[in-house]
């Protein structure tokens, strides 16, 4: 489930555990095991407490912890931030326009605020380039505007290196559709973005979907994943943990794909 070329990036950055001298206890399940148990419940949206021994993956603890403290140690973040560099040295990032939208969830056990009729929700905001592929995503709760969210998101957006010169984390414009028409564009504009955002009010037919479906494209690729369709972690950095190793899962793939082409 883990491929070699994904391993051969993710290990250098797992951070290294010292055992004790003196009653060290259990060996500890390798990581490469692990991993896989985590990505076996991104990809079928089972509970941790089902994961069985059986799989070779370890207990659902033991993936949930390791998940838990890579993901404070920033290993998905730095992750996400080399894939990118790869795309960019290669020339496969699109950094014309960028696409922003967001996509409501259920939340079953999250904390988030209720919204449809007293039913809590959650909500993922997502940028990406202009082929789709993801440059930051936000979890925030269901009852949050999306207009709210478009500088948090330019703002996530890391420093790109591959090229030579600055990193960049900066697109030339930015793409959204009438949930995000507000006073805003002066900030976008103050950071030397171009800001390409529906009129509300107007009749349909802009012609900015032709840009869009990117990012419509990329939700359907995010939502793919089982686990992430309806949230079922109390905690949100777990979901965000299990967002960005999604995101990172993407990028992969579209290095693999852009970069054949």
């Amino acid at each position: 489930m883990v491929s070699d070329d994904l391993w051969e990036r993710i290990e250098p950055l797992l951070p290294k555990r010292e055992r004790r001298f003196r009653y060290p206890g259990r060996k500890p399940v390798p990581d490469r095991q692990v991993l896989c148990g985590i990505l076996f419940v991104l990809h079928t949206g089972i509970q941790w407490q089902h994961l069985s021994h059986e799989l070779g993956f370890g207990s659902g603890m033991t993936c949930w912890r390791r998940l838990r403290d890579w993901n404070e140690a920033g290993v998905w973040q730095r992750l996400h931030e080399v894939l990118l560099a790869e795309l960019n040295a290669a020339a496969r990032l699109d950094w014309s326009r960028a696409v922003v939208d967001s996509s409501h969830i259920r939340a079953l056990k999250g904390g988030s605020r209720p919204v449809d009729r007293g039913r809590a929700g959650s909500k993922h905001h997502l940028i990406a380039d202009g082929h789709g592929t993801p440059l930051a995503i936000i979890l925030t709760g269901g009852n949050r505007n999306d207009v709210t969210q478009l500088m948090p998101l330019l703002d996530a957006i890391p420093a790109v290196r591959g090229r030579v010169g600055r990193p960049r984390r900066k697109p030339d414009s930015v793409f959204a559709d009438r949930g995000y028409d507000h006073d805003i564009y002066r900030e976008i504009r103050a950071h030397q973005i171009v800001p390409a955002i529906a009129r509300r009010g107007t009749s349909h037919g802009s012609g900015l979907g032709t840009y869009r479906w990117v990012v419509e494209r990329t939700f359907a690729w995010l939502h793919g994943f089982r686990r992430l369709r309806v949230r079922w972690e109390r905690r949100a950095d777990i979901h965000e943990a299990l967002l960005k190793l999604a995101c990172c899962l993407i990028t992969q793939r579209q290095l693999r794909v852009l970069c054949r082409s």
